[in-house]
């Protein structure tokens, strides 16, 4: 099997076992401490995430996989080359995953695939495929099946290719050997904690996603905090700083598949060449891109506080002007939240 998975593009297939129930006691915690703000999903959905066979019944085994996903044009050094865009204020960032193709349909289209070819083999089973798309404990279920170790982050570690890498589940009504989990390899490092722009990962293994600047520029709807604001730099879509920091993903694996690879615009654009993107030109130009289901609104309000927070930093000069100009063109906008955070975004010329 995991040569049939290779040859889709997936790095490594585990096997977990269905009994999560002692992860249940910290999703609790974590649901009732509010720590995962807006995304109501997550509460109502409850235990479930922790009862595949709850979320689709007959479930005996999962076979979980990841699937690298640095473009295969990533240099050698590529983490120093990410924390070099923060130095450049007029540059838009968008995390690295996002920059190609959105990975729920790769992932689960290629999912789909191996299912058949396991099907081939064996005949039909009952089956059903997730990538970060149902109330599954996806990193729960890597970590059981010796994909990695949960860093202090909460991502998945592997000593072999970091934490550049997505995850899918295949949830299967057989009973599959487990495979073996693998020991932690984080030791006293924090950098993960010491690097994270607004402290949201506020202990070892706990994130807060209120103050996450994935959550705040992706999943929340409303305004972004003004107190947050400032810490957002030009981060417009995500955050991957966390990531640049842990010293395993010097060992982050290029993708296989040109999917991933950097879209036009998405990496390198200066934070008014982005703004300027009108409705329909943004839903161009991430059609099949995670970045589309924020929708036109969000994005602009993101590009907004990058584009304050530049004035704040930029010397005077063009390129200053540029952006000071392309925010006083849209002072008025009809959209109360746009208005909103570009009248803030030009209060800090003061």
């Amino acid at each position: 099997m995991q040569d049939w998975a290779r040859e889709l593009g997936f790095s490594q297939i585990g096997v977990a076992g269905v009994d999560l129930s002692s992860a249940e006691p910290g999703l609790l915690q974590w649901l009732a401490a509010g720590c995962h703000g807006e995304m109501h999903y997550m509460e109502s959905h409850g235990l479930k995430r922790a009862r595949p066979a709850e979320l689709v019944p007959g479930t005996l085994s999962v076979i979980t996989a990841r699937m690298d996903y640095l473009p295969q044009t990533t240099p050698a050094g590529w983490q120093a080359v990410e924390f070099e865009r923060l130095q450049r204020p007029q540059e838009g960032i968008v995390s690295v995953y996002a920059r190609g193709r959105d990975y729920h349909k790769v992932l689960r289209a290629r999912l789909q695939k191996l299912s058949d070819r396991i099907a081939q083999e064996i005949g039909p089973f009952g089956h059903r495929v997730f990538t970060d798309s149902a109330p599954v404990l996806e990193a729960e279920l890597a970590q059981r099946s010796g994909q990695g170790w949960r860093g202090k982050h909460t991502l998945v570690l592997s000593r072999e290719a970091g934490s550049m890498f997505f995850l899918g589940e295949i949830l299967v009504d057989m009973a599959l050997e487990p495979t073996e989990p693998v020991s932690g390899h984080c030791g006293s490092c924090s950098a993960c904690m010491q690097a994270c722009p607004t402290g949201a990962i506020v202990a070892p293994h706990q994130v807060d996603a209120r103050r996450c600047i994935s959550y705040l520029t992706i999943e929340h709807d409303g305004p972004i905090p003004l107190e947050l604001r400032p810490q957002l730099a030009n981060r417009i879509y995500g955050c991957d700083d966390c990531q640049l920091a842990c010293p395993w993903n010097k060992f982050a694996q290029p993708s296989r598949l040109a999917d991933f690879d950097a879209r036009d615009g998405l990496a390198g654009s200066s934070l008014v060449q982005l703004f300027a993107w009108d409705e329909a030109q943004f839903l161009r130009r991430t059609e099949g891109s995670p970045i589309r289901r924020i929708g036109h609104a969000r994005w602009q309000r993101n590009i907004a506080v990058a584009m304050g927070n530049a004035l704040r930093s930029l010397p005077a000069g063009a390129e200053r002007d540029a952006v000071q100009s392309a925010l006083a063109a849209q002072a008025a906008h009809p959209s109360d939240l746009l208005r909103e955070h570009v009248q803030w975004a030009l209060a800090q010329c003061a």
